[in-house]
């Protein structure tokens, strides 16, 4: 269609009464749209001031093996190859890939441990970088959650249940909280391939979906090749000028048939089209890291310039938090070691170590750190026990939902800092315990929500992320 025809349209439709029907013409409803949910009076969940304006969660699928990583131990060295007590397991139930097994033979971890800063904070070898950001770190050993399998333990972690179809944390947090940043999504994914096993389960975007909340508030994915958000060129022979055009008259026929059938997701259309036209200037500026300064590509590696990679992906996460997007969400593939773990860690560790502390280390000197919570772990994870045959530097390890470690960084969290112990075998929680649902709670604490009251009618219930039973943010976490 051309300019004329456009033209032509717009004089049969009633231009006096859309301009009238909003604040300051089409770019007031979109302002009106985007920002919804920050400009309502009825927002109880709204919880004193907020430590965090912003969100890193640096998610590594797959499930690192947290005894290798994070929580040494090293008396487990004169049990290897020795069948893991009854007395230790419990009962406990185990997956069909180990269930089998006549034995569960102890694997020790081949990498040796030391501490790091003035914390004293427990690293791997593995980490050459992760040490120099030791004090930054606020270190969670005693995760567990109720999945024993990665579908449904991600979805847990993502929406507080197992079951497909509820809305992620980020947008929870989108519909929470709204956007300060008009011209970018609320909530952005990105998504890395590992070296450490290449053939990772794959993603599904229901992992960053808004379920049953308003489609305005899912994650918005950027890919990995070519156009990192799809449809955002014009086609040949649309200019910008034709492309207003057409989003104005759409608007006309849009907002009419909402004011016919009421259906609130015509109003997430006429929004989501205007972020599309204005993601058209800030997206192409966004991703140009021209820039950026040497010393700061050099401090997240040679593979910041390779585009997808989880190092490319965190410069970026940077330049989000720079551009006040709410809730940036990295997913990097390929932690799920059940055979040849040592070769297979390292490469995940090469993948991840000096992009992770860069990150870190780049926030703070721009005094982003001190507003923006950082988030790094996986969905659950490894027994101390083998998959299959061990030895001294090979084996390979099942999932393990009953105790894992992530750690936190950044805005609101205790600074150098471990919680919680784990037993001898790193296989049960001995003190500080820290369920899924409590973490949740404690990253929505730091942004000022309250989890308990940011709910959404669903069902005949006001459902929420946190689930049905009673859980506190984790105080001990808190600085």
């Amino acid at each position: 269609m051309n300019n004329s025809s456009l033209l032509a349209m717009g004089d049969r439709l009633n231009r006096r009464l859309f301009l009238g029907s909003s604040a300051a013409g089409l770019a007031g409803s979109a302002a009106l749209a985007d920002m919804v949910a920050t400009d309502r009076a009825d927002r109880p969940w709204l919880a004193g001031t907020p430590k965090a304006k912003r969100v890193i969660y640096l998610f590594q699928s797959g499930a690192p093996s947290q005894m290798d990583l994070f929580d040494p131990k090293p008396g487990m060295v004169k049990h290897l190859g020795e069948d893991l007590p009854d007395s230790i397991r419990k009962g406990q139930r185990l997956t069909t890939m180990t269930s089998g097994q006549s034995k569960f033979p102890i694997a020790p971890s081949m990498f040796k441990f030391a501490r790091h800063g003035n914390s004293g904070t427990w690293l791997s070898e593995l980490w050459k970088y992760l040490p120099r950001v030791a004090d930054e770190l606020c270190m969670v050993r005693t995760m567990h959650t109720e999945a024993i399998n990665h579908d449904p333990a991600i979805t847990f972690v993502q929406t507080g249940n197992q079951l497909p179809g509820r809305p992620s944390i980020g947008s929870w947090v989108s519909y929470g909280l709204g956007s300060p940043n008009r011209d970018l999504p609320a909530y952005v994914v990105l998504t890395s391939f590992g070296s450490g096993r290449p053939d990772d389960q794959p993603l599904y975007d229901r992992l960053w979906g808004s379920g049953f909340l308003p489609s305005v508030h899912q994650g918005v994915k950027f890919r990995n090749k070519g156009d990192a958000v799809l449809y955002l060129s014009n086609p040949p022979g649309v200019d910008a000028m034709a492309r207003r055009a057409t989003l104005d008259r759409l608007s006309v026929l849009n907002r009419e048939h909402f004011g016919a059938v009421g259906d609130p997701e015509i109003e997430t259309r006429v929004s989501q089209y205007e972020m599309a036209f204005r993601m058209q200037s800030s997206v192409p500026d966004l991703l140009d890291t021209s820039k950026e300064s040497k010393s700061t590509l050099d401090m997240y590696g040679a593979d910041v310039k390779r585009p997808g990679s989880y190092a490319a992906n965190c410069l970026l996460a940077r330049r989000l938090a720079e551009r006040d997007v709410r809730f940036i969400q990295l997913f990097h593939m390929g932690w799920d070691h059940h055979g040849g773990l040592p070769n297979a860690i390292r490469g995940q560790c090469r993948d991840t170590d000096q992009a992770t502390a860069a990150l870190l280390t780049d926030l703070r000197q721009r005094g982003l750190l001190e507003d923006t919570l950082v988030v790094w772990g996986g969905e659950f994870g490894r027994t101390i026990y083998s998959q299959g045959g061990v030895s001294a530097d090979n084996y390979g390890r099942d999932h393990h939902p009953r105790c894992y470690s992530i750690f936190m960084a950044g805005a609101g969290v205790r600074r150098g800092y471990t919680h919680g112990v784990t037993d001898d075998y790193c296989y049960n929680i001995l003190e500080g315990a820290v369920h899924v649902n409590e973490l949740n709670a404690t990253i929505l604490h730091l942004m000022g929500i309250d989890h308990e009251r940011l709910t959404y009618p669903y069902l005949g219930l006001q459902a929420r992320l946190t689930g049905v039973e009673s859980v506190k943010p984790v105080k001990a976490l808190l600085a």
